[in-house]
């Protein structure tokens, strides 16, 4: 892709999460979201593969019914009680089509089926703006909206914990399982969300700063599938072996900093007395650690091929140079901050 045009399309993807986030009127903010989604679908189909148009063809449709759902929710709300401003969506049947449109465009359970299938669809590099940059604007909107009925938002995060857990476990294509990943750490957000909306920014932050750690991760070796993590040890030894901690990183297995936002919601959702939802979000996060421990054991618990093309790579591997090592110590390092941090959400 020509450069210039590329910078372009970047810049329209941060123009339209910058209009979207300074909105408070339900066309502006529908306009930074279709900005959004004009300006990523170029890079989606950039490569000219049957994949990646197909990836292209679905999120485009995805993104316009919930778009067209998210402007019919707005036009209802203002008929029905005259008001456009993002915070006044008080009608409960507005509130939860915006709620369900917000929710069908990040991928939330069960309206996530499109996010596997158009994450395989792209190379990794496009994969990681799907997967962190286009979350941002419709968060920063199911922030703004009044929470009517907090049924529909429990509902949408206990279904995306598990959905997002379940379908992991049967992948081999590292995209697919990213892309359950990304599912069952929006349910934890989105369910912190009715409590403290600050836990679930800081959640947000963990998660882009992991989800980037094993994406440049990924990319560095050049692995799409389970069967090619076994011989990237041969291509970066010293990222290969940080690579594990990364993935329980992802997990949230302590000591690692994926421990601290379900830490905090854990400990959030015990104080607001609903210990049985604690208690299912916990039991689901076992099932993404089940598929993020594979992973680990077929990075570094297997033993590359004794071969040729096994062995050799490290000689003609040269690194670009890159910021995954910065990214890769915040994924590992932050929990003793926690203290540091819960102060700071409480100012």
């Amino acid at each position: 892709m020509n450069p210039h045009i590329y910078i372009v399309l970047l810049s329209s993807l941060g123009l339209g999460t910058t209009i979207t986030f300074m909105s408070s009127h339900w066309l502006l903010a529908w306009m930074g979201l279709e900005i959004n989604t004009l300006a990523i679908i170029p890079l989606m189909a950039q490569h000219h593969h049957p994949r990646a148009t197909e990836a292209a063809t679905k999120y485009f449709l995805t993104q316009a019914t919930a778009a067209s759902t998210l402007l019919f929710a707005s036009t209802t709300n203002a008929w029905l009680t005259g008001q456009w401003d993002i915070q006044q969506m008080t009608h409960p049947a507005s509130a939860m089509m915006v709620t369900l449109a917000l929710a069908l465009k990040i991928g939330l359970a069960p309206l996530h089926t499109w996010l596997p299938e158009v994450l395989q669809g792209l190379n990794l590099t496009t994969g990681l703006i799907l997967s962190t940059w286009q979350k941002l604007a419709p968060l920063a909107l199911l922030t703004q909206i009044p929470t009517l009925n907090q049924t529909i938002l429990t509902t949408l995060a206990l279904l995306s914990a598990l959905i997002g857990g379940w379908g992991g476990l049967n992948q081999t294509q590292l995209r697919k399982i990213l892309a359950y990943s990304s599912i069952a750490h929006l349910g934890w957000m989105i369910l912190a969300l009715q409590y403290t909306p600050s836990l679930t920014i800081l959640a947000l932050i963990i998660y882009v700063i992991m989800t980037l750690s094993a994406f440049l991760m990924f990319k560095l070796n050049n692995t799409t599938s389970i069967n090619s993590l076994s011989v990237s040890y041969t291509k970066a030894p010293a990222i290969t072996a940080m690579a594990p901690l990364i993935l329980l990183s992802l997990g949230g297995l302590p000591p690692l900093t994926g421990f601290m936002p379900k830490w905090l919601i854990l400990q959030e959702l015990t104080k607001q007395g609903v210990p049985l939802t604690a208690t299912f979000m916990a039991l689901s996060a076992l099932l993404s650690l089940y598929f993020y421990l594979r992973l680990s054991y077929s990075m570094t618990l297997t033993t590359s091929p004794n071969n040729t093309p096994g062995i050799t790579p490290w000689r003609l591997f040269s690194p670009k140079p890159s910021s995954l090592s910065a990214f890769t110590t915040m994924t590992l390092l932050l929990l003793p901050l926690t203290p540091t941090t819960t102060t700071l959400l409480a100012l």
